[in-house]
């Protein structure tokens, strides 16, 4: 008599897989019908396109593996002039199609990805430059700047500048992105309240348009692209290279992390600390400043960095039984051997007064570069562990000073606690709305202090829609509380949530939308404006 046995449900991402590709084949065969012949005819643009289903698959994710949308091609540049001459003909077109640049592929919800257009690989294009996108100078005005491709990652304009003694001064946690990636956003951590979003910190960029034009740009020569392009979203050009300030760079870093159980003292702490200048006190100034939620789902050490010793972790436990939520206060001093005396005497003056919860105070020594790359180590664990390629729902706020204790009233002891999900780091740290330059494209709360919150989660393939709708919840609740929030990584469904999220900043938006990319066909992932093949120059929303 036969058995039956019940379908194993680990092979479930398998089968899923299996579907994807079998889509995939069907869907790549005929991409010639699906784009202009021009593409075929073109040599110079066909010999470096790729629509094999291993090509086609990795272009249609992202970190996020949420969302997933198929490409019809892949191009692997071998010059920035192959980028324009691509961009170029989509843009004479009769039937234009839409171009997407692909960095790292580190966006959640589909930003780089071109559904039946073409995904830019600016990975592969890295890879053939070989090291010679990066390059080091000093001028006898602006310093010392590295000219930078915007394929090249973070991490290794760091290595190349520190051959010079110098180094960039605005940092992401995470330095595995492209420098496109990052300023195509606003390049944010907790340097950001001194030293300002990476965006701040670009002194020229080439660009290359949505008309396919190579475009030198700054503040003072061809400003509207400039300062569109900074925080644009891709929306406006592709980043071809941008020119980075650089300062002296510093040898080692004095890191401190201290626990607090009152949200209240933990903010007040931050501000105050932030708005300390050494220039104006009597104070070290900080170079580094975040903040992050410890709670009973996550592990006290997440992947984010391992600092705190094993033998206090039941301490820490404790505490966090005792109060639910522990707010951990984490501030960095970079130093050299000219500053190494001082250091010590003024990290205690500086946190002297500070309202932490007693005996919870800890501090690292380690070298600039450790304490910069401190997320790879976890990466590379979560890597071995098969827990990177995982659904990441992440969510990221910007939230005014003024309606912060709100937030934490409604979000963090209540919807958090009550869903009792929440596995991931929490990110919670201020930083300057006046480090911002308001011409750039990017969007932040209209107040001097603004707090950034960072949900990153990871889940599994059958339980991210958990994470996906306490996410929703947390925006209804901003919505209904009348918080103004504004997202990072923005994610709209609706223009008019668009046109919300960037206010008064809108009408501009659209203005250089039509301007630099008057089809419509540069990064459609992001969905903010209607693309239409049919129509050689639609109007745009007003």
């Amino acid at each position: 008599m036969a058995k039956n046995y019940p379908f194993p449900t680990y092979l479930i991402p398998l089968l899923l897989t299996i579907i994807l590709l079998i889509s995939t084949v069907s869907k790549t065969k005929g991409w010639k019908t699906m784009l202009p012949p021009e593409l075929a005819i073109d040599k110079s643009i066909s010999q470096n396109l790729r629509n094999d289903i291993e090509t086609i698959q990795l272009a249609s994710k992202d970190y996020g593996n949420i969302m997933q949308e198929f490409p019809a091609a892949v191009f692997h540049p071998s010059s920035i002039n192959d980028i324009a001459s691509l961009i170029k003909l989509s843009y004479n077109s009769s039937v234009p199609f839409t171009i997407a640049a692909r960095g790292q592929g580190h966006s959640i919800s589909g930003q780089a990805m071109a559904r039946d257009g073409v995904v830019v690989d600016m990975a592969s294009f890295r890879k053939q430059r070989n090291g010679v996108g990066i390059s080091v100078h000093e001028d006898p005005f602006i310093g010392y700047y590295a000219d930078v491709g915007g394929e090249q990652l973070w991490i290794d304009v760091l290595h190349k500048t520190l051959e010079h003694g110098v180094a960039p001064v605005s940092w992401t946690d995470y330095l595995y992105l492209t420098l496109g990636g990052t300023l195509s956003n606003a390049g944010i951590s907790g340097t950001t309240f001194r030293y300002g979003p990476q965006i701040t910190n670009v002194h020229e960029m080439d660009v290359i348009t949505g008309k396919g034009d190579l475009v030198t740009c700054s503040s003072q020569e061809n400003s509207e692209l400039f300062h569109a392009v900074l925080g644009g979203l891709g929306q406006f050009g592709v980043i071809a290279r941008a020119r980075i300030a650089l300062k002296p760079a510093p040898k080692r870093v004095k890191w401190v992390r201290l626990l607090y159980s009152d949200f209240s003292d933990f903010t007040k702490d931050q501000e105050r600390l932030i708005s300390m200048d050494g220039i104006r006190t009597q104070h070290i100034a900080l170079d580094y400043l975040e903040g992050m939620l410890l709670m009973h789902q996550g592990p006290i050490n997440n992947w984010r960095s391992s600092f705190f010793p094993l033998s206090e972790h039941p301490r820490i436990a404790s505490l966090i039984t005792k109060h639910n939520i522990i707010y951990c206060l984490e501030v960095a001093k970079y130093y050299d051997e000219q500053s190494e005396k001082n250091v010590n005497k003024g990290i205690q003056d500086l946190l002297q007064g500070l309202d932490y919860v007693p005996e919870f105070y800890y501090e690292k020594d380690v070298t600039f570069v450790e304490f910069l790359n401190r997320v790879r180590s976890g990466e590379l664990k979560l890597q071995s562990q098969g827990l990177w390629d995982v659904p990441h729902p992440w969510l990221n706020l910007f939230i005014p000073r003024s309606q912060i204790m709100d937030f934490n009233s409604g979000v963090f002891n209540d919807i958090i606690l009550k869903r009792n999900i929440t596995n991931g780091p929490v990110l919670v740290y201020p930083m300057h709305g006046s480090k911002w330059d308001d011409r750039m494209s990017a969007s932040i709360p209209d107040e001097e202090i603004f707090y950034t919150i960072g949900f990153l989660h990871s889940s599994g393939f059958d339980n991210w829609k958990e994470f996906d709708d306490q996410n929703r919840d947390i925006l209804q609740f901003c919505n209904d509380a009348g918080i103004k929030v504004k997202q990072y990584f923005p994610h709209y469904n609706t223009q008019e949530g668009w046109a919300n999220h960037f206010g008064i900043k809108w009408r501009s938006f659209v203005e250089r939308k039509h301007q630099f990319d008057p089809r419509m066909t540069l990064s459609p992932g992001q969905k903010i404006f209607e693309y239409n093949p049919n129509q050689r120059f639609k109007s745009l929303p007003q």
